[in-house]
């Protein structure tokens, strides 16, 4: 599932609920419990938490590519661990509050990461599994994977899946999966907007490292200044959008980088990039 390059590959944490391997600038975190279905458990959070924190200030990782061991890409929220803590005197809510703060504060440490995050999604992503795919810049799908938010079929409406899903898609189709807990297939999925390409699963892995090795050999500190620029304007009216926008373009312009990139354009020669 490697690319070229895997040979100087740096791989940690095999054993751990989430594996890391990082080669060319691309850090490959698989969730790596397939037993569990890859549930969003505590340690399971716990561990991408600390890999993408890791992440943010290691300047040899360009670009994070999430994907998962088993034939489920994720399931969600861990029910069992979730169930055991009715048996708590407060039915379960301080542990319930803390487990979707956890949760909530990964989806955004995702969206406000500094390199770009792409899931590449094999199987199946329910619930929170599918609100982490929503929750990254890019997401490509093999032919063969599935999306949900089945929460409504358990008593239980994906209300924090939700935010995520209605970032991606329009207003209609979210509902649509909310309201029904229905399976959507791939091409569904890549024609609501939640996924960007649906391809044969024996190339899956072949395309999502084209993307990642493409996005890694781009300017470092372009690549922060472009993610964080979108998100922010993405929130805002149309004016304040094009304020903000044309700061950013002012202080990118001044950056070494695009000093740098402008020359090679103009002298026809490939960019060294300093990330400054």
């Amino acid at each position: 599932m490697t690319s070229a390059g895997a040979a100087s590959a740096e791989t940690t944490g095999e054993s751990g609920p989430v594996a890391r391997e990082l080669a060319g600038g691309v850090l490959r975190l698989t969730l790596n419990r397939p037993e569990r279905r890859n549930s969003l458990s505590e340690e399971m959070m716990a561990g991408l938490q600390e890999a993408l924190d890791a992440a943010a200030d290691n300047k040899a990782v360009r670009v994070i590519l999430l994907r998962a061991a088993g034939k489920v890409f994720c399931a969600g929220h861990d029910l069992k661990e979730m169930t055991a803590a009715r048996a708590h005197a407060d039915r379960g809510r301080a542990y319930f509050t803390e487990v979707m703060n956890r949760c909530a504060a990964l989806m955004q440490t995702i969206v406000t990461h500094p390199k770009p995050v792409i899931a590449e999604v094999d199987g199946m992503a329910t619930a929170a599994g599918l609100q982490l795919v929503a929750s990254c810049d890019l997401a490509i799908a093999s032919d063969e994977a599935r999306f949900c938010t089945p929460g409504v079929n358990i008593g239980l409406f994906c209300s924090t899946p939700m935010v995520a899903l209605t970032r991606n898609v329009s207003r209609k189709q979210a509902m649509e999966m909310l309201l029904t807990g229905e399976i959507i297939d791939a091409s569904t999925a890549r024609e609501f907007g939640l996924v960007n390409r649906v391809v044969p699963a024996g190339y899956l892995a072949q395309v999502t490292a084209k993307y990642a090795e493409t996005i890694a050999s781009k300017s470092p500190l372009t690549l922060k200044i472009g993610k964080e620029a979108f998100y922010a304007q993405a929130e805002m009216s149309l004016s304040d959008a094009y304020a903000h926008c044309a700061q950013v373009m002012v202080e990118n312009m001044l950056a070494r980088d695009a000093e740098e990139g402008i020359g090679a354009f103009i002298e026809k020669r490939a960019p060294e990039w300093t990330g400054e």
